[in-house]
């Protein structure tokens, strides 16, 4: 008895609408991610088992390492005004032009005196390692307790917010360092400020 050939037939399957989600998500997590932005000091920060996020704006960082200090603020209008307010003080003059360009630095580490010409600095250079010796914060040059000081005043200006502060050390930095960085904060009477750690497992 001759078997019966059962007729195969082709099956297509239309991928147009999981292309389209695919291409969706992507978009979506593109737009809705934020890009690291460079440091001119990168450090290794220590580990901790308790991670809490920092806030997206209203926030100064200061980063200390290797006898450094840097800082950074979130907000243009903010770092703008800042410097403003610390040339009045130090007796300088910006141009519009140059306030518009530090508007756009995310962090810095130079004595305001120097601060023309770090601005002048394209963006690739001004990020080099060993170019920016750090803000000066010792009892008779205390610059950082300035910047701070400002950097408050400008977003309760802007925002009418309160400034959130983070201060992120290296791992194999000396305690010291810190606490110079801690007292700085408190004489200011800004004693809730954020320790930038690592994420790592529980011990067992």
């Amino acid at each position: 008895m001759a078997k019966v050939k059962i007729k195969k037939k082709k099956i297509s399957i239309d991928m147009t609408a999981m292309c389209d989600v695919a291409f969706l998500l992507l978009s979506f997590f593109i737009m809705t991610s934020t890009a690291k932005l460079p440091e001119p000091y990168p450090v290794d920060t220590p580990a901790s088992t308790v991670q809490t996020k920092l806030p997206d704006s209203y926030l100064a960082t200061i980063t200390v390492g290797e006898g450094r200090i840097f800082f950074g603020v979130t907000g243009k209008r903010v770092r703008k005004r800042m410097l403003e307010q610390m040339s009045e003080k130090y007796k300088l003059e910006f141009t519009p032009e140059e306030a518009d360009a530090f508007s756009l630095i995310d962090f810095f580490g130079v004595d305001i005196n120097a601060m023309k010409k770090l601005i002048a600095l394209p963006n690739a250079e001004r990020n080099a390692k060993g170019l920016q010796p750090g803000v000066p914060y010792d009892s008779v040059n205390n610059q950082l307790h300035d910047w701070i000081l400002c950097a408050r005043l400008a977003t309760k200006e802007i925002n009418n917010e309160d400034l959130d502060i983070a201060i992120k050390g290296d791992k194999n930095l000396d305690y010291p360092m810190i606490k110079a960085v801690i007292d700085i904060l408190q004489e200011q009477r800004k004693n809730n400020f954020f320790l930038v750690t690592n994420l790592r497992g529980e011990d067992f």
